[in-house]
C-alpha cells in the first residue's frame, strides 16, 4: 500500500511539472502586478510618465483594425494621444484579471470596462536588470451597446 502511495504520489508530480505548473513567489507576483499597476495608473490617469515607468522603451502595441488589418504603434506614437489629456481621470473600471509567471517572463491579462467601450490587454513583460518590463502589448476592443 505504502508503495502505491509513493507511486500514485510521485506520478501526481511528473504530470503537474508536464503540464506547466508553477509555483510563483510572492515577491516575484508583487513585482510583476507593480509593472501593471503603473501602466493602469498611467492609463487611468493619462500619465505618460506612469506609462514609461511600465514600459521598455521600445516595447510595441499591436491590435487589429477596423478594416481587419494588423496595425502597430510606437510608444512614442501611442503617448501622444494621452498628451492632450494629461492628468484627467478617466472614468471606468481598469483592473488585473490574470497573471501568469514563469522564470523571467509573465504574462498579466487586463480588462478596462469604460462607460463606451471595454478593452481587454495581454501584457508580456520580462524581468532584466533586476526589474519587470512590459515588452510587448496585444489588445481588442469593442463597444458596448447603448441601451
Amino acid at each position: 500500500m505504502k508503495r502505491f502511495l509513493l507511486t500514485t504520489a510521485l506520478l501526481l508530480a511528473v504530470c503537474a511539472n508536464a503540464f506547466g505548473q508553477t509555483t510563483k513567489p510572492d515577491a516575484e507576483d508583487a513585482a510583476v502586478r507593480q509593472a501593471a499597476q503603473s501602466y493602469l495608473h498611467g492609463l487611468k490617469y493619462n500619465d505618460v510618465e506612469s506609462l514609461k515607468k511600465a514600459f521598455w522603451p521600445e516595447a510595441k502595441l499591436f491590435f487589429v483594425k477596423n478594416d481587419g488589418q494588423l496595425g502597430q504603434l510606437t510608444q512614442s506614437q501611442w503617448y501622444e494621444g494621452f498628451a492632450a489629456s494629461a492628468g484627467k481621470e478617466e472614468k471606468g473600471d481598469l483592473k488585473i484579471t490574470d497573471v501568469d509567471i514563469t522564470g523571467n517572463a509573465a504574462s498579466v491579462k487586463v480588462e478596462e470596462d469604460y462607460p463606451g467601450s471595454v478593452y481587454i490587454d495581454y501584457l508580456s513583460l520580462l524581468k532584466f536588470n533586476g526589474e519587470w518590463k512590459i515588452v510587448n502589448k496585444i489588445y481588442t476592443s469593442h463597444q458596448k451597446k447603448k441601451t
